[in-house]
């Protein structure tokens, strides 16, 4: 793969809805600019981009993949992202690489909520876009109502560059609008030739909607068409380029990437009116010190890049996807992570077309490769000139929505099981793991079952570890409602020195988000000589430890010793200890225990549609809704706070419910008495664990 000025690069995320045509789109790319003979395909399992063997399972894109292309006089980056939302994480780590996105449509389907939140992440990101209808030979496509739909969505960006000529089986190429030219694909070639007569109508109306985007481009391109002169051609390119640029246009291109339709015009167009790493805004970050400072896409600046994306390969170990923002990356070159101030030698440079290594003999300004076998290393650090510090901010993950336990099958993979989740973890920052302590669980958090299924494939696939799964189990507390008073006496005698001690103590209820436990002692005359208080308080919060309903810890209590009594030689910390304890369950038989549950603090977003289904449910799960905010677009913010035990698998509720555009984060807020009639079933949920 030769060298290419950074004028001459292209980065480009290419998005889209399962089944919209991804994987099919960049078998096409490569088969187009020469690097495979024969396309291959999903069903058959050969293709670049999906080559992981739960993609070929599910049959479905999974991760990101690098697929480099070269065409003309470009090289085009393209990342190659998930469709499935829970993966999000790896669109937030190609988007923030690139300069330009092309988003695939399903013609069979049209704008689905998938395609729709997508249009939003790049709306809000001013990602320059070009849409791709894809699948137009399929039957019973409605293309008109389709781009209508598209520009009731996004406004007029969305102006279509080509039309078809045939439609379904019968696709057999397109006009372009741009070049007012016709390109008919025999299956091997593509001819040029005149727009047919039977389209000249539909082809001007649509080639005056994009000469009237241009024209709006600038003052002067306006008046003249308003004069009516014809806009020149380098006119109408210029215009088009600066529309897109500024996000004021998105280009529809329509065709079929099975059949190659419509593709060597997009890699054209993304060429003629996609930026150039050094076009738009220059690359900011921050100095260890928290400077603000920006940095230049060329190759006489400092040295900096960003590592984007770590897989972990069971041979080469960590491969660590790097766009090089200043600077060039060779060989041999040590350079600072400066994330961390270590210093690390970089000796194998290459770049990935999916799988597949390409030797190359440098990483440029503006370009992507790989480096593999540098310790230290991983996503979201900033590699730089160690003389030039510089520390990019990568993408923020969304929490997880989403936690499930799980163990292994095998005894001897219990040591295995940690180290594999933070191999795992390289490659996917978005998922979290939790030891609980009081549960004994080991958790996974993801952002759906989807997600959290991807990971336990890759530890069975890769790692050869294979676990079981269970729901969450909730981390409840115990309190009590009412002040209590009791004696604990603790006597014991068998031959020589015996154990005495006697407490009396009050316990009161205190709010358990403000206080755990607050001990006080008001003994007057030496009732319990002082020494005996450290081991009173210990008895208490040894007892605290487990309750008296179901075994959880006991918060919100305070504890006053305020008499009691000693013998001069059988009292010892001990006999207070024990005392202490037996005070604390006699006054439980008055104070009234009871147990406390998590509250989680609960942000869903929602179309307008669905407000009433949404809040109807929280209603049901015991929540409380506390406000609602407009998000714009047709969207509204539900702020309300549920019990965890409610939404333990709220995530795959709300997109039941939303047919699959909610979205919902979470936090832990309070914890808050249990409903009464809920009790006896925690107590004998537990009581069933306990004497398993």
């Amino acid at each position: 793969m030769k060298k290419y000025p950074v004028e001459n690069i292209r980065s480009i995320a290419v998005m889209g809805q399962l089944s919209s045509g991804k994987t099919t789109f960049m078998e096409s790319v490569l088969h187009i600019t020469g690097v495979k003979a024969k396309k291959g395909s999903v069903e058959e399992k050969n293709t670049a981009s999906d080559y992981r063997t739960e993609e070929h399972d599910r049959v479905s894109s999974l991760s990101m993949s690098l697929i480099p292309a070269e065409y003309g006089d470009y090289k085009f980056n393209f990342l190659d992202t998930p469709g499935n939302r829970e993966l999000i994480s790896d669109v937030y780590q190609a988007l923030s690489v690139v300069k330009g996105a092309i988003l695939m449509i399903d013609a069979t389907k049209g704008l689905d909520i998938g395609t729709e939140m997508i249009l939003d992440e790049l709306n809000e990101r001013n990602v320059p876009t070009i849409i791709f209808i894809n699948k137009m030979d399929k039957e019973n496509i409605k293309l008109p109502e389709l781009i209508q739909k598209l520009r009731d969505t996004i406004g007029y960006q969305a102006v279509p560059f080509i039309w078809p000529i045939g439609e379904a089986e019968n696709l057999k190429g397109y006009v372009d609008l741009v070049e007012m030219k016709s390109r008919i694909f025999d299956g091997k070639t593509t001819q040029e030739g005149e727009v047919p007569d039977d389209l000249k109508d539909t082809v001007d109306a649509l080639r005056e909607q994009i000469v009237e985007s241009v024209a709006e481009t600038s003052e002067e391109l306006l008046e003249k068409h308003f004069e009516g002169e014809e806009l020149t051609q380098d006119e109408i390119n210029s215009g088009l380029k600066q529309g897109v640029l500024a996000g004021d246009l998105k280009p529809i291109v329509i065709g079929s990437a099975l059949k190659d339709i419509g593709v060597r015009t997009i890699l054209e167009m993304l060429g003629r009116f996609m930026p150039a790493p050094n076009e738009l805004k220059p690359m900011g970050g921050k100095t260890p010190d928290g400077e603000e400072i920006t940095r230049e896409t060329k190759a006489d600046a400092p040295l900096s890049a960003y590592v984007f994306k770590t897989t972990v390969d069971p041979f080469l170990g960590s491969v660590n996807l790097v766009k090089v923002f200043s600077g060039t990356l060779k060989p041999g070159q040590e350079v600072m992570i400066a994330n961390t101030k270590k210093t690390v030698k970089v000796n194998n440079i290459f770049s990935l077309r999916g799988k597949d290594q390409i030797d190359i003999d440098e990483i440029g300004p503006g370009d992507i490769g790989a480096i593999v076998k540098v310790e230290g290393v991983y996503t979201g650090a900033t590699l730089s000139d160690p003389k030039n510090l510089i520390i990019y901010d990568g993408p923020k993950f969304p929490k997880p929505t989403i936690y499930v336990a799980i163990h292994p099958k095998q005894k001897q993979d219990e040591d295995k099981i940690s180290s594999v989740l933070q191999k795992l973890n390289l490659e996917d920052p978005s998922f979290q793991v939790q030891r609980n302590a009081e549960t004994a669980q080991l958790l996974i958090g993801g952002q759906g079952m989807t997600h959290i299924g991807y990971i336990l494939e890759k530890m069975k696939n890769m790692f050869k570890v294979e676990v079981n799964t269970a729901d969450q189990k909730i981390v409840y507390r115990e309190t009590i409602k009412k002040k209590a008073e009791a004696e604990g006496r603790h006597k014991k005698q068998s031959g020589g020195s015996g154990q005495f001690g006697v407490v009396n103590m009050r316990f009161e209820p205190l709010d358990p988000n403000e206080d755990e436990f607050v001990f006080e002692e008001v003994v007057h005359g030496g009732s319990v000589p002082k020494n005996y208080f450290p081991a009173v308080e210990k008895g208490l919060v040894e007892t605290l430890q487990k309750g008296p309903l179901a075994g959880f810890p006991v918060v919100g209590i305070k504890a006053t010793l305020f008499d009691g009594s000693y013998h001069p030689v059988d009292s010892n910390e001990i006999s207070f200890k024990m005392a202490a304890t037996l005070a604390f369950k006699k006054a439980c038989d008055q104070a009234k225990p009871t147990i406390l549950e998590p509250i989680m603090k609960v942000k869903i977003i929602v179309k307008d549609d669905y407000v009433g289904d949404v809040m109807g449910d929280a209603n049901k799960r015991r929540g409380s809704v506390l406000g609602m905010e407009p998000l714009g677009g047709g969207k509204q913010q539900i702020t309300a706070e549920i019990p965890e035990a409610e939404i333990i698998k709220y995530n795959i509720d709300l997109k039941a419910m939303t047919q699959g555009s909610g979205a919902f984060t979470r936090e832990f807020s309070r914890y808050q008495e249990v409903p009464d009639n809920l009790i006896p079933k925690i107590i004998e949920e537990y009581k069933k664990d306990k004497d398993k």
